[in-house]
């Protein structure tokens, strides 16, 4: 099977899809068996699926969109490398605000609906002087799932949202569609980025290594690094991983 796009933008060839049924993780299989071409691999299954640290993934067989991307971003400098997260945080955030409301980018690349998580990245780039030679992107999107079981905080899916199943295929075709454009554009991304964060506005709570404090959301840099202003004034700016969102449990109601 193959896109009619291309998510490298170097050439006018199709990416290459590769269905598996079961995989540990789709980017350790991108990894190992990936090559010099642009490769989507998507699975039914992930016995090891993984977020960001050692965070795992929770998803039912055949229900949601577990798939990886291996592309070739050149034109990408090393130093703009937030630029794909920003890239795939867009392309999920976008497509899923044509299904249901309230979609946002929880910093740094969390999909959030309300306050309930929908879907989450991993990125693991490969430099090669002042350029990305190479990009996997794994993605985790809640789809068709009905019941969490796990201990996860706030999981969310289109289908408890909706009360309906949605076209899984349908809905990877846009969100592909969504990244090739911007990754082609990836220096016009940071507006749209910032727009559509998660507590862009308020005060909420957070916890840094200092304990709990109030703030609010005044910018993610082109880095990628959080710009907090607490409620003394004092601007705190966090890279990944130094700081916590503290948001309140929510219970789905099934429709």
């Amino acid at each position: 099977m193959f896109l009619k796009k291309c998510l490298s933008l170097q050439t006018d060839m199709d990416v290459k899809m590769i269905h598996i049924d079961e995989t540990d993780s789709t980017n350790r299989w991108l990894r190992e068996q990936g090559g010099e071409d642009d490769l989507v691999v998507v699975a039914d299954y992930q016995t090891a699926g993984r977020g960001c640290g050692t965070n795992t993934w929770e998803s039912e067989r055949g229900k949601n969109l577990l798939f990886s991307v291996l592309c070739h971003p050149m034109q990408v400098p090393a130093n703009r490398q937030f630029a794909i997260s920003q890239a795939i945080a867009l392309a999920l955030s976008e497509t899923l605000a044509d299904y249901v409301d309230g979609v946002s980018v929880k910093w740094p690349n969390d999909i959030y609906v309300g306050d309930q998580k929908i879907g989450g990245i991993l990125i693991e780039n490969k430099l090669q002087g002042t350029r990305i030679k190479e990009c996997i992107i794994g993605v985790g999107l809640n789809v068709n799932q009905k019941r969490f079981m796990s201990d996860a905080p706030n999981p969310v899916s289109l289908c408890q949202l909706l009360g309906h199943e949605v076209d899984r295929t349908t809905l990877l075709d846009a969100i592909l569609q969504r990244l090739s454009e911007n990754l082609n554009h990836f220096d016009e991304l940071d507006a749209d980025y910032r727009k559509g964060l998660y507590r862009k506005e308020g005060c909420h709570p957070y916890r840094d290594h200092d304990g709990i404090f109030e703030a609010e959301l005044v910018t993610v840099e082109g880095d990628g690094r959080l710009i907090l202003k607490g409620r003394d004034g004092q601007l705190r700016a966090y890279a990944f991983k130094e700081v916590q969102y503290i948001i309140p449990e929510t219970t789905i109601h099934l429709k």
